[in-house]
């Protein structure tokens, strides 16, 4: 009786997972890149009052939540073409998680491109726009390492932003005190800082969702989820600022 070698076929499955796993990789890092665009322009819109880069902000985000869909398509068709397994099939799920916490920075650097076409014609004092600048800085550069982290698996610059994250939510509780200093000691600023206040809270979220890939990355390598507690700080909510106000 002839036997028949299922090798080839063992072969030709890897190779066709191989290549579908390139595609999704190559498109998350497409969405990356975007993401990363997005913040650094609707920093530089608000810094320098330039609504046309705000529009062009906002007008970003279509194209990102069409990579999102599309990602998510191709995983969602590739593990029901080649049924991976292990660490195969991390690959694909922690390609899903971070097109998701993506889309979610995307939206939240929509939100800031808002706010610079809200505000068009305002005036206010420029120092006052530094705390969340600098903010944006960090939380851009948070992003940067963990999607270089990401495509090249390396685990502990993933963790070093996990790490990071305690960071950002101190900066964001001393630009809230801050921002509301200046309110109390000047009604005429109440307007612009609360806006201000409203751009902090969606970096803040930014460097949440960066943490959140580096806890996918984790996840990817080592097989399991982090069980150590999120470092976090203890940031100034918007109830506490607006019962301030009307004392």
């Amino acid at each position: 009786m002839t036997e028949f070698s299922n090798t080839p076929r063992i072969d030709h499955t890897a190779k066709a997972f191989d290549t579908d796993l390139q595609e999704i990789t190559r498109k998350v890092a497409e969405m990356g890149g975007l993401v990363e665009r997005q913040i650094t322009d609707a920093v530089q819109a608000q810094v320098e009052r330039d609504v046309e880069l705000g529009e062009r902000v906002m007008a970003t985000d279509p194209q990102i939540d069409t990579l999102q869909r599309e990602i998510e398509e191709k995983a969602i068709l590739t593990i029901a073409r080649r049924q991976p397994m292990a660490v195969d099939l991390r690959e694909i799920v922690g390609a899903m998680r971070v097109c998701n916490d993506l889309e979610r920075i995307g939206d939240h650097a929509k939100h800031i491109g808002k706010r610079v076409v809200a505000l068009d014609g305002d005036f206010y004092p420029q120092k006052l726009i530094r705390g969340v600048e600098h903010m944006a800085e960090l939380v851009a550069a948070q992003l940067k390492q963990v999607l270089d982290a990401y495509a090249g698996r390396d685990l502990p610059a993933a963790l070093a932003v996990w790490k990071g994250d305690e960071e950002v939510d101190a900066m964001c509780t001393s630009l809230f005190r801050e921002l509301l200093t200046y309110m109390m000691e000047d009604p005429r600023d109440i307007t612009f800082c609360m806006h201000l206040m409203f751009c902090a809270k969606d970096i803040e979220r930014m460097g949440d969702h960066a943490t959140n890939i580096a806890e996918t990355v984790y996840y990817m390598i080592e097989g399991r989820p982090i069980t150590d507690q999120r470092p976090k700080g203890d940031p100034t909510n918007f109830g506490a600022a607006t019962a301030v106000l009307q004392k």
